[in-house]
């Protein structure tokens, strides 16, 4: 076995910044990029507390940075509020009328939210919140559909200092009550129910469901949006309108120490104890704020539309905090991107003429599946920047995005961060940095990756190895909420002093990152390790195939074998003849020892609701063991049933 991950990747494409897009850009050139880069990774105090000037402080922090491995403390003896920097800060600026919000209903109606009616509902909210007993430092969980009031209550519990946890509405009420209860929630924010493909998901029934082990919840807030029936207790739930009926429009947000908590995200797709990933308020404010400005190029006329959900750290970053810092104009959309049509995305960018169009790579295989024709009847001319987040990007999906929707005339910004890092880590600023199709480029202002071998050594140009940042920044994680040796153990022990970012990746010699995938989906086959996302990528790029995922299982002779699940694009039949020609199309593109030993086709691949593949299941389904653990976060549970039926 070697001590690195092999990368098989050939990508050679490269595509300058259009010249009318660079001259009206934040960061027009490469020579520009470079120079702030440096100043920040040279300079990182200067750097950064420049950036932090530009946002609003109570008062102004006496220190920038300190660094104690795996311990940071940014902007110490400031005091701030970032539910004023997203509202108060641009209303006393004179843009309350400006639109914060153009939210649409998965029925279809819309609601325009400006800055001043945006501040007025959040004083509201904060201030029923604390008529209900919540106070500076208790954790609110906050479990709704993509609605405006969502928004609000995050705002809510910003303004007076509430540590807030999202918790993804696609959770069933088991991962509720386990996250409630890490958290220690004293109240719950919820909804009668959320709109999905035309049908009712029933938050109430899951909350009411895990409130039966959840001794430290007092309260609940229920929104009404659905109206389906759903009965509440007196004396602990009450209705959103009844809360807010008697609570100030005016509201003065709570000073906060720079360190003081914000939220706690649980990341997905764990088995075991849920992990609360806790970020403070200063350093993420200044994190979020930067990275929107300059990775999305944000201009006064944009209309930015970010598709993740709030109950994902990209929701946070992307839809909430990071946009309305910038006083952008955010579209919100409800529901499911194929409902009532698969074209339901393409006709509202044309509808509410999009400019910047934020999503992920699996959303982007799901629309080159469903075909071309859908995008192509709609005017996408409004739109000047597409961006990719989630997961690595395989090159041929990156070119349809570029092609397809992009009309070949709009950059892509391909970004790398994490639910940890609370920011953008690296991504191709779209006035200054070249795109390679399938790279997330160059590190952001202040970002030091490197790849390392497993000895802790550092990798050469084009060998694959651990992902590892080395100076702290402004948006990192402080801990896992209630357990600082897991946050230690998890992410600074392989590597003592770096954060070790659980990815694979490599550096080509231009100074690029590719990131290959997360180093659980390495594989070994016949002595080599392989990044399962490279081989996917290859199997992506036959024309036949929309989408792959690829799993090893145990094998005697090789070590691990590789099992391929493809989907193939609409109108291609799933033959012996078409899996023989993939299996040809990966030895000719990597090499025979990369064959699949087995291909298996699939109508859909198991996703949780996020849209990320479980490769968890499919590893299990690969050696005919029955998928454990849990799986209620699945989009489509039935998804399931069929793989299990595929016997090739």
């Amino acid at each position: 076995m070697t001590s690195s991950i092999v990368s098989v990747s050939k990508e050679t494409r490269v595509f300058p910044p259009p010249g009318e897009f660079a001259a009206a850009a934040r960061v027009g050139s490469l020579e520009a990029y470079t120079a702030m880069y440096r100043r920040s990774i040279d300079d990182p105090a200067g750097f950064w507390g420049e950036q932090a000037a530009e946002l609003f402080w109570f008062d102004a922090p006496k220190t920038i940075r300190q660094w104690d491995p795996p311990k940071a403390r940014w902007f110490e003896g400031g005091t701030t509020n970032l539910a004023y920097n997203c509202l108060d800060r641009h209303v006393a600026a004179g843009a309350g009328d400006r639109t914060a919000l153009i939210w649409e209903g998965e029925p279809g109606e819309v609601r325009r939210v400006s800055y001043a009616e945006l501040l007025r509902e959040t004083c509201r909210c904060a201030d029923a919140l604390r008529k209900l007993g919540i106070a500076a430092g208790d954790r609110v969980v906050i479990y709704m559909g993509m609605v405006p009031e969502a928004v609000i209550a995050m705002l809510a519990c910003a303004r007076i200092g509430a540590v807030h946890s999202v918790i993804f509405g696609g959770f069933a009420s088991d991962a509720v009550r386990d996250r409630v209860n890490d958290a220690g929630a004293k109240l719950i924010i919820t909804q009668d129910g959320a709109w999905r493909r035309g049908k009712i998901v029933p938050l109430w029934d899951n909350v009411e469901h895990a409130l039966r082990s959840c001794p430290s919840v007092e309260h609940t807030v229920v929104l009404r949006r659905t109206g389906n029936p759903i009965t509440l207790s007196p004396g602990r739930d009450v209705e959103w309108t009844d809360a807010l009926a008697t609570a100030s429009s005016q509201l003065e947000a709570v000073p906060l120490p720079a360190e003081h908590p914000l939220f706690i995200l649980y990341t997905s797709g764990t088995t075991g104890k849920p992990k609360g990933v806790m970020h403070t308020t200063g350093g993420y404010m200044v994190g979020a704020h930067v990275t929107t400005k300059y990775v999305f190029d944000l201009h006064d006329d944009d209309i930015y539309w970010c598709t993740a959900d709030i109950g994902w750290v990209t929701g946070h970053s992307y839809i909430v905090y990071g946009p309305l810092c910038n006083r952008a104009t955010v579209l919100m959309y409800e529901g499911a991107p194929n409902h009532p049509d698969v074209d339901r995305l393409w006709e509202m960018i044309a509808r509410h003429r999009v400019t910047i169009f934020y999503t992920a790579p699996t959303a982007i295989r799901a629309f080159i599946r469903w075909g071309d024709e859908h995008p192509r009847k709609h005017d996408l001319s409004s739109l000047r920047l597409l961006g990719s987040v989630g997961e690595p990007i395989n090159p041929e999906a990156w070119m349809w995005y570029r092609d397809v929707i992009g009309g070949g005339r709009c950059p892509i910004v391909d970004t790398w961060w994490q639910t940890e890092t609370g920011a953008i880590m690296m991504a191709p600023l779209p006035g200054a940095i070249a795109a390679k199709p399938g790279s997330c480029t160059l590190p952001f202002f202040g970002i030091v990756p490197k790849i390392l071998r497993q000895d802790g050594t550092e990798a050469a140009p084009n060998e694959g190895g651990f992902l590892v940042i080395e100076q702290p920044w402004p948006s990192m994680l402080r801990t896992v909420w209630g357990d600082d040796e897991r946050f230690r153990e998890t992410y600074f022990s392989r590597f003592p002093g770096k954060y070790f970012t659980g990815d694979g990746a490599r550096r080509d010699p231009d100074g690029y990152f590719w990131v290959m995938g997360r180093v659980d989906d390495v594989v070994n086959v016949a002595g080599h390790r392989l990044g399962t996302a490279e081989i996917e990528s290859v199997l992506v790029a036959h024309p036949d195939v929309a989408e792959a995922a690829v799993v090893g299982r145990p094998d005697e002779l090789k070590g691990q074998a590789l099992v391929a699940f493809v989907t193939l694009k609409a109108g291609r039949a799933p033959t012996d003849a078409v899996r023989e020609a993939l299996a040809e199309h990966v030895s000719a593109e990597i090499g025979k020892f990369a064959r699949p030993d087995s291909i298996r086709f699939a109508d859909a691949l198991p996703k949780t609701r996020s849209g990320k593949i479980m490769r968890r299941l499919l590893g299990e389904l690969a050696t005919g063991q029955a998928p454990r653990g849990d799986v209620t976060t699945l989009e489509d549970i039935s998804v399931l049933a069929a793989l299990r039926g595929d016997d090739e």
